[in-house]
């Protein structure tokens, strides 16, 4: 077995382990990023809405409403300065008539929150602005600084700039064991060449299996329960007769089954909230069971009456990593800083893409 010393290592190249990678790398760390896969951000990361979220739907003080408006301004900047492209289309939220009473919540958390531009605006003028909603809609918010990119352009523009300041990716290495020592962290890695690896520093972004990984290196750490939802995406057939993000009221395991139009003009429906099984765990399955196709047809009609049938088609899936168990409210983000040495990222679902720059800069700003 090949043994190592390592100044910074992070588990986990999906969006949060290369922002903090290359946040770290530029501020002169050495690091070495640790993945399972033979690739990067195989999983959640690139499993989800390509949306560029606001920040209107998270409690105040909270690190995803911290994060994600934060984020959300350094991600616009850094995709306009890398060249990666982009669509600030802007979103509607709307609502029916018995619902137009949360429409006034969400917009006082979301400025309490210092979401910019909102407004509430009649369902007459957002159907003015998409033709396509139904009558039925009384009223919606407007969110301008909504949008949607190209998410794996991001996630490849992070890696080069990671390995442009000296950093690195090992691939098809997944940490088997783990324990701490009272200047390091000790680290036994799997794949084709096996290695215990002291490093002076460890960040776990490892996604899926965060809480797992901290229990390996930490038997006796106090952390949730890990719980699971799958959500699947049905990508629309023909011309999508929407230029913005819909989307409905948001529920407590999701933000509503919405309605995004990709760079490419391609329209898709998701993602629902499937919870899995208590004793689910990675890996796991994400081909999408096309009997849910009536529940999107369900949906989607209440604020797009004219989807046609025979419209929808499977498409794909994601699972968001879940802190909080099934009927309770969405939980915060956890970044736990255990000493000097170790740093754990759990629980990090939607807006963590958004958020990916302002996690980065704030657990970089950890290690000084």
């Amino acid at each position: 077995m090949d043994r190592l010393d390592a100044d910074l290592i992070v588990i986990g190249a999906g969006v949060i382990g290369l922002a903090v990678a290359r946040a770290c790398a530029q501020a002169g760390r050495d690091v070495i990023v640790l993945e399972a896969e033979d690739l990067i951000a195989s999983h959640t990361s690139s499993r989800n809405s390509e949306v560029i979220h606001a920040g209107l739907y998270y409690p105040k003080d909270s690190l995803k409403a911290r994060f994600c408006v934060e984020g959300r301004r350094k991600l616009y900047a850094y995709l306009q300065d890398h060249g990666v492209e982009y669509n600030n289309c802007g979103k509607l939220v709307v609502a029916h008539p018995d619902e137009e009473d949360q429409l006034a919540d969400i917009l006082d958390r979301a400025r309490e929150n210092d979401v910019e531009d909102l407004k509430i605006i009649p369902g007459v003028e957002a159907r003015r602005l998409e033709p396509a909603l139904s009558e039925d809609i009384a009223a919606a918010i407007h969110s301008p600084v909504s949008g949607i990119f190209d998410s794996h352009g991001y996630f490849l523009a992070l890696q080069g700039e990671l390995e442009d300041a000296g950093g690195m990716i090992a691939f098809g290495t997944p940490v088997t064991e783990g324990t701490r020592t009272a200047d390091s962290v000790e680290l036994i890695t799997g794949g084709e060449t096996p290695a215990k690896i002291s490093a002076r520093t460890v960040i776990n972004c490892a996604g899926h299996r965060a809480i797992e990984l901290a229990r390996l290196i930490d038997a006796d750490i106090d952390l949730p329960e890990p719980h699971y939802v799958k959500g699947s995406y049905f990508s629309i057939l023909g011309k999508t007769p929407f230029s913005r993000l819909i989307y409905p009221m948001p529920g407590r395991a999701s933000l509503g089954l919405h309605l995004t139009v990709d760079l490419a003009g391609r329209g898709k429906l998701g993602p629902d909230a499937e919870w899995l099984p208590d004793d689910a765990k990675p890996p796991f399955n994400y081909q999408v069971d096309p009997a849910r196709a009536s529940l999107f047809y369900d949906s989607a009609r209440r604020y797009w009456p004219g989807l046609p049938d025979g419209a929808l088609t499977p498409d794909y899936a994601g699972v968001r990593p879940k802190i909080v168990e099934k009927g309770a409210p969405s939980g915060d983000f956890m970044v736990r800083k255990e000493s000097e040495h170790l740093i754990h990222l759990i629980g990090i679902e939607s807006p963590g893409l958004t958020s990916s720059l302002a996690i980065a800069d704030h657990v970089a700003g950890l290690l000084d």
